[in-house]
């Protein structure tokens, strides 16, 4: 496989030779169908314990249900449809406002899954959460799992290559009008690494992020479906990390809305927890960042554990009601 950097050139390259060699402006085909509407959990509405509220400037608190065997936090927990299903319903309980359900690990080093074992996962599980109400994102790069999953009544497809990993992806989002998480991709997650390579972390993070929803937007993803994750963790070391948060105002002057992906992740060991500790013991770091988060008006923060985050959100909340 071409790797990114070299397949962005490439297209740069086909685009600039076009533009000089038209003569007259290229025509485009409009589509005069409607378009689909774009779900109020990605345009301004939330969730807000059990009802529908206008929160414009809220952050929604993503809750993470890993229907997988191998995930790095809690691979296994919540595999069978049960387990899962009881999982999201907690998650709510907790504070979520959406769920995230994903088939397929993208741990560091992680194996693809088949489509169809991806699919027996969680389409099950993603039925059953709409059938009760509860908001649904589809943690999937395949653009076939996203489109059942939609059809079933997900209103968020949460891509972590940016529709990069399946060239049908941005098709199913645009014909769909499915909410689309454009996260910051450099790779699949048994090599992303070997491309953690960076003069300017943040400036080129915002660049490629920048550049493909453009070239998401040129195919038809309207810019209103978009959310921009800049991708903590993936092909991201250590420090690295912590830069991207540190500019986040950068990635925020793209114009979109931001969704902050930092639960439990390696970068975090260490920090508010004991080296070596589990997991699950930076739930406290996790909080910490979802409020600066928030703070900076991030449209959204996916996390494992919804009940720390909504509790600083929760706070924060009251504190700028009493200023008002």
């Amino acid at each position: 496989m071409t790797d990114l950097p070299t397949r962005r050139s490439r297209r740069l390259a086909e685009v600039s030779q076009a533009r000089a060699a038209a003569a007259e402006p290229p025509t485009v085909a409009i589509d005069l169908r409607a378009p689909a509407p774009v779900p109020e959990i990605v345009t301004g509405r939330r969730r807000d314990r059990g009802r529908a509220t206008p929160a414009p400037d809220g952050t929604r608190v993503m809750g993470i249900l890993n229907v997988t065997p191998d995930s790095f936090s809690d691979g296994g927990l919540h595999q069978a449809y049960d387990a899962a299903v009881e999982h999201a319903r907690e998650l709510v309980a907790a504070g979520a406002d959406i769920v995230d359900v994903g088939g397929e690990s993208t741990r560091p080093g992680a194996d693809r899954v088949p489509v169809e074992v991806e699919q027996q996962r969680v389409l099950p599980v993603v039925q059953q959460l709409v059938a009760e109400g509860i908001p649904v994102s589809v943690d999937t790069m395949n653009a076939a799992t996203a489109e059942r999953a939609v059809d079933l009544g997900a209103a968020i497809v949460n891509d972590v290559s940016g529709g990069l990993a399946d060239d049908d992806m941005a098709r199913v989002v645009r014909d769909t009008g499915a909410g689309f998480v454009v996260m910051h991709w450099r790779g699949h997650s048994d090599r992303m690494y070997r491309n953690a390579e960076y003069v300017h972390a943040v400036d080129e993070v915002r660049r490629e992020v920048e550049l493909r929803v453009a070239e998401l937007i040129v195919v038809g993803v309207r810019q209103e479906q978009v959310v921009i994750d800049p991708g903590l963790g993936f092909a991201k070391q250590g420090a690295q990390n912590w830069e991207i948060l540190a500019g986040y105002e950068r990635f925020a002057s793209i114009g979109l809305p931001v969704l902050v992906a930092a639960s439990r992740k390696r970068f975090l060991e260490g920090v508010g927890s004991a080296a070596g500790a589990p997991p699950k013991d930076r739930d406290l770091a996790t909080a910490a960042i979802s409020l600066l988060a928030a703070e900076r008006g991030a449209w959204g923060v996916r996390v494992h554990d919804p009940a720390p985050t909504r509790a600083v959100l929760d706070v924060w909340d009251a504190w700028r009601a009493a200023r008002s």
